[in-house]
């Protein structure tokens, strides 16, 4: 990470990033002078009918309309009929007296301690033949989309590699990079398989739903 390298090099190692949970991806920075104090990252736990199937971008756009900024929202986690979502302490109470439906669907928000926290959907497995490694190569091939649209797509700032933002489309990528497609999910490379007859690169790719 970018942040951490640079404080580091720098000289400064009294900071931490924390999102909410061991493993997030959204963090929030915390450099500190004298002890550690608490980050302002609190959980809200949004409950709907498990028939219907709201997925992060549902979410995430309707937390949009409320007019906060983006960099206020941490990870979103769904599973059927609940919710987690992190946010920055400063928006909780905004949100809780504004958020009562997603799309159609109506929530009721539960500011306590979410517990275990949702799983997701599950994921799919499948390989896939590339020409090569390069990011534009793996993203065309896993979205279906043209070279020339995967190009405008990542140059738009729409793919990170390994959650950062990546904009070269000719990035090499390597096993167990995980790319996250706006608008198309999340995915991680399992693995380089070997190469086919016409010596394209066989990768297997996991989709988290």
């Amino acid at each position: 990470m970018f942040a951490h390298q640079h404080l580091n090099a720098a000289g400064f190692h009294n900071f931490a990033f924390f999102g909410g949970y061991d493993g997030a991806e959204r963090k929030v920075l915390g450099v500190f002078f004298d002890d550690k104090a608490d980050f302002p990252v609190e959980a809200l736990t949004l409950i709907f009918r498990k028939s219907d199937k709201l997925t992060h971008r549902d979410f995430l756009g309707s937390l949009m309309a409320l007019g906060i900024e983006r960099e206020t929202v941490g990870d979103i986690l769904v599973e059927d009929g609940r919710c987690v979502v992190f946010v920055k302490s400063e928006i909780k109470d905004y949100i809780t007296s504004q958020l009562f439906k997603v799309g159609r669907v109506g929530v009721k928000i539960n500011e306590t301690d979410p517990g275990e926290l949702p799983k997701g959907r599950g994921f799919d497995e499948k390989d896939i033949t590339v020409s090569s490694l390069r990011l534009d190569a793996i993203v065309a091939a896993v979205t279906g989309l043209s070279r020339e649209k995967t190009k405008s797509l990542i140059l738009s700032g729409n793919v990170t590699r390994n959650y950062l933002e990546c904009q070269n489309i000719s990035q090499t990528c390597s096993e167990q990079d995980t790319l996250t497609i706006r608008g198309k999910g999340k995915f991680v490379i399992n693995g380089v398989l070997g190469e086919t007859k016409k010596h394209r690169i066989r990768i297997s790719m996991i989709h988290y739903r």
